[in-house]
């Protein structure tokens, strides 16, 4: 028995920021933001809105599509980096708001590789017969940890929420088949949130620093992501005993168009096998790989039995792959 995904949805706030807005604030330009990122504009929450709140909008739609109720949902888990509370877990915040008494809820931080970490999570539950169905949501609210004074990093980021839900199948052409995830601890340096943990807690110090803000070596990030990218990718679709050619789309996070295109590239896999949507939303982390998915179906990109390739990066290092016959 495997899982599969038998549902998705998806949720980006009102609001939207432009690249000509980003001039206003800081020394940058369209041209430039687009030439190095693919990213036009991004959406940023409403200051009354929540991560929980976007995550309910993208799971509400979600279970629409799989025609699940609320209540029936057993497993939840969230990719978040940006949870509502430093505890408890945006996970069982969402568990309460949708009224259900069912489910065992719990989030996992991989910044930009959550969503792909937890769907691994919740396959293993699925296709192991432990629950019936399983819910899985990638949710960041980044503006809250965005330094919009630093241009380097303000540019990069949105956000917004992706949802999937995961049941049983006994179809041997379709549902989730190889994930494989990787981590490296010793870059935890090149990008991270340094402050507002215990290793250095809120303070005035903190604050005036800058520190509980985004920080990010740009072009480390950039050579690691596409080597780490290409050997993940490859890893997998040799599992499955399937070739880059074979690959029908590509489900990437949506970090940087220079880091999908290098990556695709070195793959061999066209780019138009790529669904994007960076332009729109910018680096949406955890959020990025289902909001992605979700808008691929729903403009008709996907046909039973694809191949999908799934990819994302993010800090830590932490990132990996999957592969998901649709």
């Amino acid at each position: 028995m495997r899982s599969r995904i038998a549902g998705t949805g998806s949720y980006a706030p009102e609001k939207v920021l432009t690249n000509a807005d980003l001039e206003r604030m800081v020394e940058t330009n369209d041209q430039w933001i687009v030439e190095r990122t693919g990213i036009r504009e991004r959406r940023i929450a409403a200051p009354d809105q929540a991560t929980s709140d976007l995550a309910l909008e993208a799971t509400q739609r979600a279970l629409e599509d799989a025609a699940l109720a609320p209540e029936d949902v057993e497993l939840i888990v969230v990719g978040t980096i940006t949870p509502d509370y430093p505890w408890p877990s945006a996970a069982t915040v969402v568990q309460g708001r949708l009224g259900n008494k069912k489910a065992f809820a719990f989030d996992v931080s991989a910044a930009c590789a959550g969503s792909l970490y937890a769907l691994s999570i919740a396959d293993r539950y699925v296709s192991s017969g432990v629950v019936g169905n399983a819910l899985v949501i990638g949710v960041e609210t980044l503006s809250r940890i965005t330094d919009f004074s630093d241009r380097n990093t303000c540019i990069l980021f949105g956000d917004g929420a992706g949802a999937m839900v995961l049941r049983p199948t006994d179809d041997a052409r379709r549902g989730v088949r190889t994930i494989r995830l990787h981590a490296d601890g010793s870059l935890v340096p090149i990008l991270l949130q340094p402050g507002g943990g215990s290793r250095d807690p809120i303070s005035e110090k903190v604050i005036r620093e800058r520190s509980h803000y985004v920080k990010m070596n740009g072009r480390e990030v950039f050579k690691i992501a596409v080597r780490a990218l290409e050997e993940v990718s490859r890893e997998v679709l040799a599992v499955e005993k399937l070739a880059p050619g074979d690959v029908d789309c590509v489900i990437a996070h949506q970090a940087n168009k220079r880091i999908l295109d290098a990556t695709l590239h070195r793959l061999g896999i066209p780019s138009e096998r790529c669904f994007m949507n960076l332009e729109k939303y910018g680096n949406t982390s955890s959020a990025s790989v289902p909001m992605t998915l979700d808008e691929a179906r729903r403009a008709a990109w996907l046909e039973p039995g694809d191949v999908i390739l799934m990819m994302a990066i993010g800090g830590g290092m932490a990132w990996g792959a999957g592969v998901v016959r649709w």
